[in-house]
């Protein structure tokens, strides 16, 4: 797990920069939370974010480290529609948007995601989406967890373990002490770092090699990554379309906020922040195109990133990947330590074990939820054991299953409960049957196809009528 050898830069600058960035998420989270007083104000920032610091929030929370260590993984691997199929997931951001005006107009007491598929659907649907929900959050976190040990020490030389720690320490810590309110406060400068520090990156990665040479290296090393007709990878670029869909159609984290913003703002945030993130994937990607050029040997593929630009540009590379890269992190675990307690909270710890909970108690038990979620990410990011998008697109077919139940639920009066509950399920099976079966890229499409069929056929044959009104007229699990 080290590598002191290779790294770009001395421990002690490592070090520096992280003590640097830790203090100032943490003194800034803490100065942004200081007004977040009782439940709404600690989940949902009092229901009160405007239109600013919706989009940076939004548009944050999805460059995760994933966007920006990923996505130079996927175009090393499959090479032009790697990282093209990958800026496919600003889509999801764009589809929400009509999704999130619509949430707010039928709920604008809720709390969760999860208020909504019991209050549609019923506890059976309830408890399943609840299971893929957590089988994500976690898929996610550790996913991010771990590209911060692979970051630390790709760059560094510092142990995996104690850069992954460190990370998780400072979200865990700054979300802990000023909620939802800290998050999105801290996202609005991290995605000013990240948009920078990406744009930055490209500029100097192209002028240090320069398209002509780019392009005959790959050419003459590599032809496979600019084949526009390789099977796999057109097959990656609709499945992670519906990926990108799947996960923010269904996770607390886009939910949360679509409750958090004031009226009228979640369409235009969550559409801007859509148009503004598209670019992001293919300048991190593009980077990976130059590994032929520079006759660089990427030891794991993850890691092709941070090396392809500590090659290029030296210490100040390094620097500028690091703090970017951390950006993106806490950008991203954040939100989700912030919206995945929030299910624990309301949905598990309220809704099955403590109905009786005021809002005091609640809140009180809202900061230990975020420290437990912590620590259990920590225990299961220790051993690394696979690679970042691997990890990631093993829970494709989990989120694809939930997209047609959440959409039709939201727009169709007449969607079949029992249908979007099997819809789920076998969705999720049968795309984790190809996920192994076939590969990686197939996962999230075939979960997909699967739970629109079932969605469609049982509300066909069987259509249920739903009043609206028991949505408008209920807090969820606070009523």
């Amino acid at each position: 797990m080290n590598n002191v050898q290779s790294a770009s830069l001395d421990p002690n600058t490592g070090w520096f920069i992280l003590a640097a960035f830790s203090v100032l998420w943490i003194v800034l989270g803490a100065y942004l939370g200081r007004r977040s007083e009782g439940l709404e104000g600690f989940m949902l920032a009092g229901r009160k974010v405007g239109m600013a610091l919706g989009t940076a929030t939004a548009m944050a929370t999805w460059v995760t480290s994933n966007t920006t260590m990923a996505a130079p993984q996927l175009a090393l691997q499959m090479g032009v529609w790697g990282m093209l199929g990958y800026s496919l997931g600003s889509v999801g951001l764009m589809l929400f948007a009509p999704l999130a005006k619509r949430i707010h107009d039928l709920m604008p007491a809720g709390f969760t995601s999860g208020d909504f598929v019991r209050l549609r659907y019923g506890k059976t649907t309830w408890r399943i989406f609840l299971f893929i929900s957590f089988c994500y959050a976690f898929g996610w976190l550790v996913s991010m967890g771990m590209a911060g040990g692979v970051l630390v020490n790709a760059l560094t030389g510092i142990d995996y373990r104690i850069g992954m720690s460190v990370i998780l320490a400072v979200c865990v810590l700054y979300t802990v002490l000023g909620g939802l309110r800290a998050v999105i406060g801290t996202d609005f400068l991290q995605t000013l770092i990240i948009l920078v520090g990406v744009v930055v990156l490209a500029w100097l990665a192209i002028s240090k090699v320069g398209f002509a040479d780019m392009h005959a290296a790959v050419l003459e090393k590599r032809p496979e990554l600019l084949d526009l007709l390789m099977p796999a990878a057109i097959m990656f670029l609709f499945n992670n379309l519906l990926f990108g869909v799947g996960e923010i159609f269904h996770s607390n984290v886009w939910w949360s906020r679509a409750f958090a913003f004031r009226k009228g703002v979640g369409f235009k945030a969550y559409l801007v922040a859509g148009l503004f993130w598209m670019p992001i994937p293919i300048v991190a990607g593009f980077i990976a195109l130059t590994v032929p050029a520079l006759d660089l040997n990427v030891p794991a593929a993850d890691m092709v990133g941070p090396l392809v630009a500590a090659k290029l540009l030296g210490s100040s590379g390094a620097i500028l990947v690091f703090i970017v890269v951390f950006a993106a992190l806490a950008s991203s675990l954040d939100s989700l330590l912030a919206a995945t307690s929030d299910l624990i909270l309301t949905d598990i710890y309220k809704g099955h074990f403590r109905p009786q909970a005021d809002e005091m108690q609640l809140a009180r038990a809202a900061r230990w939820v975020v420290i437990g979620l912590g620590i259990l990410a920590w225990l299961m990011c220790l051993p690394r054991i696979t690679t970042l998008a691997e990890l990631l697109y093993f829970m494709g077919a989990f989120v694809a299953s939930t997209i047609w139940p959440i959409a039709a639920g939201l727009f169709w009066r007449r969607t079949n409960p029992t249908g979007a509950a099997v819809a789920m399920v076998a969705g999720t099976v049968i795309g984790l049957s190809g996920y192994f079966l076939i590969g990686f890229y197939v996962a999230a499409l075939i979960s997909a196809a699967v739970s629109m069929t079932i969605v469609l056929i049982s509300t066909w044959l069987r259509p249920r009528d739903f009043d609206w009104a028991v949505l408008a007229n209920s807090q969820g699990s606070h009523s």
